[in-house]
């Protein structure tokens, strides 16, 4: 079995960002070489990749375009097109030649519409078309996105209805695909996202503190949030519910990492900092690379905390589990794990659990063996191998 892992185009693989769904292609293809498997990576062709024994095939797109892309804005959309179309044609190559059918697991919709636009029934027939649902989108009532769906995701509409296997993150995506959208709930099979258990993980309490002391932060207690700086991640709300604490507890610090998506958001998380004196205790640490670097941020932290208004699947909430980080989350993120985190309902339980989890300090991370056990990479490569291999 020929499988083909198809990168987005966004930035290239392995990444250098925090960007989720390159980080999965890297891992699950990873996952698969370890297990044997016949695995290939088909992404954009970059100027500057990060050193890797991956096996990835070039798509040649025009100069302009092969610098990372952290906008989404319109300049995105057209490379977004260009590399499809130039995909396409890759794919098309491999399909006449290939004796034999191979799987086509596409991440994005861009990718999935235009090779189905450009290319022949005929031809598809050489390839099970495997397609990963990786937008927030779907995790809401079908009311509230029912526009949105029909202006801009017209296009992952036609992938989901297109593909032999819909992989899909959580219930509500396999409800809305069923239900709304008419596909056969027989097609869809929900998966997990996984960790690199190896590449998150405590690290000793000496390193942790060599690191805070290399970046001025001895003494101090440390909340951590990681994702991309916008309203759907929620920061600003962070900030507010840790307002009082922050002026009461001078030795702790709020930090918050990601690209920044929304320049007046992050000004507005500024500002409010600034209106109640508490500028030097809001950090914003920038960009982190994920692997070492974000790890090394990870254990840094006494407690991490996720308040976003709407998540598919957080990978950085498994990282930071994986790191033996105590998690805090909103009730509208409740995953499948068994252990390693706790919920808040309201302002006044975030700020009680952060207070709990900086006073009662770190777990070990052999706690929560059974959600490193079901969220590893290379388990949830298996279940993606098994659909495959029963699909073929």
């Amino acid at each position: 079995m020929k499988i083909y892992e198809i990168g987005t185009g966004y930035t290239p693989i392995p990444a250098q960002m925090g960007a989720a769904t390159e980080i999965i292609v890297e891992e699950l293809t990873t996952s698969f070489m370890k297990m044997g498997e016949d695995v290939e990576i088909i992404d954009i062709a970059a100027d500057s990749r990060c050193d890797n024994n991956l096996p990835i095939t070039e798509v040649k797109v025009p100069g302009a375009f092969r610098k990372n892309d952290v906008s989404l804005g319109l300049v995105h959309k057209l490379k977004s097109v260009v590399y499809s179309v130039k995909l396409a044609s890759k794919l098309k190559k491999i399909l006449r030649k290939s004796q034999e059918k191979v799987v086509l697991h596409f991440h994005n919709q861009y990718n999935m519409y235009f090779f189905l636009k450009l290319s022949s029934k005929k031809l598809r027939e050489k390839a099970l078309m495997a397609y990963t649902v990786h937008s927030y989108i779907w995790g809401t009532k079908w009311e509230e996105i029912e526009r949105t769906v029909k202006k801009k995701y017209f296009q992952e509409v036609a992938c989901v209805k297109k593909a032999d296997i819909v992989f899909v993150l959580n219930d509500i995506t396999t409800d809305h695909f069923v239900n709304h959208l008419g596909v056969e709930r027989k097609r869809i099979v929900k998966v997990n996202n996984g960790v690199n258990i190896e590449k998150y993980s405590p690290l000793s309490k000496e390193k942790i503190e060599d690191i805070k002391r290399t970046m001025g932060f001895e003494g101090k207690k440390i909340i951590f949030q990681v994702g991309s700086v916008c309203d759907r991640k929620n920061q600003l709300g962070s900030v507010k519910m840790l307002c009082e604490y922050l002026k009461t507890h001078k030795d702790v610090i709020y930090m918050y990492a990601g690209g920044i998506i929304d320049g007046e958001y992050k000004q507005s998380i500024d500002n409010l900092a600034a209106e109640n004196n508490i500028s030097n205790q809001v950090v914003y640490a920038g960009e982190l690379a994920p692997g070492k670097q974000l790890n090394e941020y990870y254990n840094i932290s006494d407690c991490s905390v996720f308040t976003s208004n709407l998540e598919a699947f957080g990978l950085v909430i498994i990282e930071a589990i994986s790191s033996g980080v105590p998690v805090v989350l909103s009730n509208n993120l409740m995953f499948a794990l068994s252990s390693g985190y706790s919920i808040y309902n309201n302002e006044q339980e975030f700020s009680q659990l952060v207070d709990k989890v900086l006073t009662e300090g770190k777990y070990s991370r052999s706690d929560n063996k059974d959600v490193l056990d079901t969220f590893s990479w290379d388990t949830v490569a298996k279940d993606y191998q098994k659909i495959f291999r029963e699909a073929m």
